[in-house]
């Protein structure tokens, strides 16, 4: 942890209660003594009305009717602010509302003269799926899935939850422990596991038709579930071998939680090892697309025969010739 996100944290600890130790800062923050008193000194030189007490028991405690100092921005802080708002205003993005409520804050903390700089950002940078006709900051159109803040709001408060899919062959519920929520490729994914069937999976955000509060009693714990889940990360049923321009590729993009292992010393040659669990269509197109990006520089050790077959498919419809020699690249 850095020295001044650490400070701020400490900062934060200590106006929430009415009396602290160096010792208990210490073993808080997992820092020396001299560390603590070092911090202490420097909080103390920003402003906060700190006392001390004498004596063998003796510690801190902040002055009553006291608050933390006025947070001020500095012209990079703010220009850096600004900047993200503009990289990812035309994400889907949950809380687009809030954040176009905090921008207009922002702007109005501001001197003119940082407004002046900031309007001129605006119209110098462009990002990706930014309209240049229409370059304002305020502009936060491209609007997630509607189901996304009611699931962040949901899970915060319990991670087992009831999730309703829409798939292929209609609708189903699963009741699963929320382990992650992570975007990939312009699309909101929940890994979760599935609570009867004991397995992680992966289920679109844009397929969520429903999400409610699981209230089974009877559950297992979220220690226990990482630890099962943990086990399954193990399992493999992919195994590639990549050459320097399949590496090129993949380092251009791969999918969030895939690396590859090195096997010589120049970085030309690599291995990949990943389990992938395949279960509706768009899944299926979006693996074999990405293995098709990677290129030939490539050999398949070993594949789901799911996604063998739907990569056959797709290189007899641009290669025809491959079908009538009825073999395949060792991958």
């Amino acid at each position: 942890m850095k020295k001044v996100e650490r400070i701020n944290i400490i900062m934060r600890y200590i106006n929430n209660r009415a009396h602290f130790t160096i010792s208990e800062i210490m073993r808080e923050f997992h820092i020396s003594r001299s560390t603590a008193i070092r911090d202490i000194r420097e909080i103390e030189a920003m402003g906060m009305p700190l006392v001390a007490e004498v004596g063998r028991d003796g510690g801190y405690f902040v002055m009553s009717n006291s608050v933390l100092p006025t947070v001020r921005f500095t012209d990079n802080e703010i220009k850096a602010l600004f900047i993200a708002f503009m990289a990812t205003r035309n994400q889907q993005l949950p809380y687009l509302k809030s954040r176009q409520s905090l921008a207009e804050k922002l702007l109005g903390l501001i001197s003119e003269n940082q407004q002046d700089d900031l309007v001129l950002l605006n119209q110098l940078l462009l990002f990706e799926g930014t309209n240049p006709n229409n370059p304002d900051l305020l502009d936060l159109s491209d609007l997630p899935h509607p189901m996304l803040e009611t699931l962040i709001q949901l899970l915060l408060s319990d991670r087992y939850l009831s999730i309703t899919i829409e798939e292929d062959h209609g609708i189903r519920t699963y009741p699963i422990y929320l382990l992650h929520l992570y975007r990939e490729k312009s699309f909101w994914l929940i890994e979760g596991f599935d609570l009867h069937e004991e397995k992680k999976r992966l289920y679109p955000v844009d397929n969520l038709v429903d999400v409610q509060p699981y209230t089974a009693k009877i559950r297992l714990s979220g220690k226990k579930i990482e630890e099962k889940a943990s086990k399954q990360d193990e399992a493999v049923n992919l195994v590639l071998e990549l050459g320097p321009k399949a590496i090129a590729q993949f380092r251009m993009y791969h999918p969030l939680k895939y690396t590859i292992s090195y096997t010589s010393p120049y970085q030309t040659s690599a291995v990949l090892k990943a389990f992938i669990q395949v279960r509706m269509a768009e899944e299926l197109s979006e693996i074999t697309d990405w293995l098709l990006f990677l290129g030939e520089d490539l050999k398949i050790k070993e594949m789901p025969e799911e996604i063998l077959a739907r990569l056959k498919e797709r290189l007899l419809l641009y290669c025809p010739s491959v079908g009538d020699t009825n073999k395949t690249k060792e991958g």
